[in-house]
């Protein structure tokens, strides 16, 4: 394999999961008088970390979201996940031929840890995943679209930005992606491929993706 690192985001990559918290947070956003469809919130928020969701709102509308908001949120997250979440078809089939060729992996999420573990946990991809494979935009100062989440994760885990392969799904992660200096596959089961553009690569199977990173 050409990478000494693969970073795969978590949410819509690994797990399927946004589908589920695009319209948790878009009927939430609308009870609480910011009117958001399903398909404005994938296209404002997905990918991104909880402070763009309060950053945008204050933004357009002048008010702040509750002090609760995203303990609220998560909440609803994490017992709809326990309920219906699934693994993205294939992730697990490339996890376990990365681990048996010897290839490092990380995930880098905008998600908090918490969200990542319960995630993994109901979808048995914690197998793959010990803590020191493990980083959240809680790790650093800004989110995506900033690269400083897979800046991060490269330094933690000993590997040169130029050596790295991300794996994305929204545009703002490839916009990370591009910035930090790495290459890129997007993955379009969900984005239309017109969105991730400026991707190294695009796919929409994950079980293809080994052979495209060799």
């Amino acid at each position: 394999m050409r990478y000494d690192l693969v970073i795969f985001d978590n949410d819509g990559v690994l797990v399927d999961s946004e589908p589920i918290s695009n319209k948790l947070l878009a009927g939430y956003l609308t009870e609480l008088e910011h009117p958001t469809s399903y398909e404005e919130s994938l296209r404002d928020y997905m990918g991104a970390a909880m402070h763009r969701v309060h950053d945008l709102v204050e933004e357009r509308t002048g008010r702040r979201l509750p002090e609760d908001f995203d303990d609220v949120f998560h909440g609803r997250v994490f017992a709809a996940f326990e309920r219906e979440l699934e693994p993205v078809p294939g992730a697990g089939d490339v996890l376990e031929r990365l681990a048996a060729d010897g290839v490092p992996y990380c995930v880098a999420s905008s998600g908090s840890h918490q969200r990542i573990r319960v995630g993994h946990r109901k979808t048995g991809l914690d197998k793959w995943f010990d803590d020191g494979r493990i980083f959240s935009s809680q790790d650093v100062g800004r989110g995506k679209p900033a690269p400083d989440l897979f800046l991060y994760a490269a330094q933690r885990m000993g590997v040169a930005p130029e050596k790295c392969a991300v794996v994305e799904d929204s545009p703002l992660g490839v916009q990370a992606a591009v910035a930090a200096g790495m290459d890129v596959y997007g993955f379009t089961a969900m984005t239309p491929a017109r969105r991730l553009s400026s991707a190294t690569e695009l796919f929409g199977d994950m079980r293809k993706l080994p052979d495209l990173l060799t």
